[in-house]
């Protein structure tokens, strides 16, 4: 096990990092900070071994969520990232004892009371950052920057296209599952009120980027109740897409698709309506591991000074200029297009 007292820095420990968002992160923490020691976690050590000779500076642990300690006794860590589903809320615990900052990217949006109530237990341990955000603030970062060209923000719509050839791994899939149909219900916020979906109102359709109408599902990540209270905008919905991308479509890789829908008033009272885009043609996995660094990088220190503890969600301490910059060296691309005539209408059908 890599000990820490060597070096300045605890040490960052990823809990399934051996997955294809883990692989994602570590590489995005390693090319930022290359001197910053990593610990793969998994429950298969050989997995995690794998894994973490892949990187300099990466040891193995074997994470035994079913112990206290998690099996790694007096280990100190600077931050905790748990990449798959703690039904049991072990990891979270255990890196508030050791007063590490923890994000987990899997509870659904109906499980949020897990995590809220072991911060609430002990809210003075450590920041407790509520990670579920679609692509863990690719959607929510950009909602927020593109959301101060209004003055008056009426509606959001988000239409997100994920390639059915997207690469998944098993603990992803699962918790994808899990969140699509867990209760068959999807919140969305309808002139100010908030309402759970359910059954044929779920079903709805995206327009991919090219232009193609996609069968799709009201989806409701953390997404929703950040921009909801951050803009105040009364009407919010998240709507799926699970088929082909635009770029498969035309004959390119399998890319991952994010389409911001905005309408409301600018600063000058006039009626505006605004379309992006984030496209990445690396598809979710790229996006989703490069969120999780950027929140671990502020939780252990390493950009600026930690978040006091507190409840958050990413986009809150992810700094939004880093983003886009980390977006772009990293292949993906914002895009503004024309918005799609009755646009707030459409997103107003359940």
């Amino acid at each position: 096990m890599l000990q820490a007292s060597g070096s300045v820095q605890n040490p960052i420990l990823i809990i399934g990092g051996a997955g294809e968002v883990g692989r994602w992160a570590t590489r995005f923490l390693r090319v930022q900070h290359p001197d910053v020691p990593i610990l793969i976690g998994g429950r298969d050590e050989q997995r995690a071994v794998r894994a973490a000779a892949a990187f300099d500076g990466a040891s193995a642990v074997v994470v035994d969520l079913t112990a206290s300690d998690l099996g790694l006794g007096e280990q100190r860590v600077s931050a905790v990232a748990t990449l798959f589903s703690d039904a049991t809320g072990a990891a979270l615990r255990w890196a508030q004892q050791k007063s590490a900052g923890h994000i987990n990217i899997s509870p659904s949006i109906s499980e949020l009371g897990l995590e809220a109530a072991s911060f609430m237990q002990k809210p003075a341990a450590a920041p407790v950052v509520l990670g579920t955000e679609w692509l863990v603030g690719a959607t929510s970062v950009p909602s927020l920057l593109f959301a101060q060209q209004f003055g008056r923000l009426h509606n959001i719509h988000i239409e997100a296209v994920l390639d059915e050839q997207d690469a998944f791994g098993p603990a992803a899939n699962a918790d994808f599952e899990r969140q699509m149909h867990a209760g068959a219900a999807a919140l969305m916020r309808t002139a100010g009120a908030w309402r759970w979906c359910h059954g044929d109102e779920t079903k709805s359709k995206v327009r991919a980027i090219d232009g193609t109408a996609l069968d799709a599902n009201v989806f409701s990540p953390n997404d929703i109740l950040l921009l909801a209270n951050a803009t105040g905008a009364p009407d919010i919905r998240f709507d799926l897409a699970i088929g082909m991308s635009s770029a498969r479509r035309n004959g390119g890789p399998v890319s991952t698709e994010i389409i911001i829908n905005l309408s409301g008033l600018d600063h000058a009272g006039q009626p505006l309506q605004k379309r992006h885009a984030i496209v990445h043609p690396g598809g979710q996995m790229p996006l989703t591991g490069l969120g999780v660094a950027l929140v671990l990088e502020r939780l252990a220190g390493l950009a600026g000074e930690p978040p006091r503890p507190g409840l958050y969600f990413p986009a809150q301490l992810i700094d939004h200029s880093t983003y886009f910059d980390r977006l772009g060296a990293s292949g993906g691309e914002v895009m503004e297009f024309e918005p799609i005539k009755h646009a707030q209408q459409d997103s107003d059908q359940a």
